[in-house]
């Protein structure tokens, strides 16, 4: 059976992309391309079933409202969701017969990266984070560090306190602190989305780093997540459960 999907903010670099693997998927079938200003009711009339938004995140909270509303499955690519922003989304999602799935990133090794770092966490005295990404990004951290940061600060959890002397220093010099883990962020030229996670222990570090060259590494997870929107109740954070690793 095709699934009808259409895209909100399909002008963009990633929504372009996603019109062109959903295009290309024979399982499905692109019936709206939409973009900032384009009426939402479009999705209704042409009969959308699943709706992938990579807009913004001043624009999503509504566009997620209205796919709730009308019973539309979503599928989020957009940043910005802190706890009280997923609250809402889970409440809205919760009164709906649609599903949600918001990942911070849909490149499947990024998941297995952020998967293998939780399960490195308990093991080492210390952990930091050194995002990557292009200029024209607006947050940062990421919400892949983000979402790495917590995982591993959750199964740290009881371990003491990070070894670190650091008194005098420039402000910012050791990053922004989430989840009790420092989060370096880097903007440059010619980057896509880069992450290292960096532990040490006495006498050995290890690394764990995932490299996207390319937007069309984030396909394949998007698909996976029109695929099985349907299959899980409510709002899914994260593409863990869709790939049986949240065990």
């Amino acid at each position: 059976m095709t699934i009808r999907v259409g895209v909100l903010g399909a002008k963009g670099r990633m929504g372009t992309t996603v019109c062109e693997a959903v295009s290309a998927a024979t399982d499905c079938e692109l019936v709206a391309a939409l973009d900032m200003g384009d009426d939402l009711a479009q999705l209704i009339t042409n009969k959308a079933q699943v709706v992938v938004d990579f807009t913004t995140p001043d624009s999503v909270a509504k566009n997620l409202e209205f796919l709730a509303t009308n019973n539309i499955h979503a599928v989020v690519g957009t940043t910005g969701f802190d706890e009280k922003r997923l609250a809402v989304v889970s409440k809205q999602f919760a009164a709906s017969s649609a599903n949600v799935v918001i990942a911070p990133n849909f490149a499947l090794a990024a998941v297995l990266m952020m998967k293998f770092a939780e399960t490195a966490g308990p093991y080492f005295d210390s952990v930091e984070i050194v995002e990557m990404h292009h200029p024209r990004k607006v947050d940062a951290p990421s919400g892949t560090a983000i979402r790495t940061a917590e995982l591993i600060s959750k199964a740290r959890e009881g371990m003491p306190a990070m070894p670190d002397a650091t008194k005098d220093l420039v402000a910012g010099a050791r990053g922004a602190n989430v989840s009790g883990i420092p989060i370096h962020s880097i903007r440059l030229q010619g980057a896509v989305a880069h992450q290292e996670v960096v532990f040490g222990g006495p006498g050995e570090s290890l690394t764990i780093r995932h490299d996207s060259y390319d937007r069309e590494s984030f396909m394949p997870g998007v698909l996976l997540a029109i695929r099985r929107v349907s299959d899980f109740k409510g709002l899914t954070f994260g593409l863990e459960s869709l790939l049986g690793l949240d065990s």
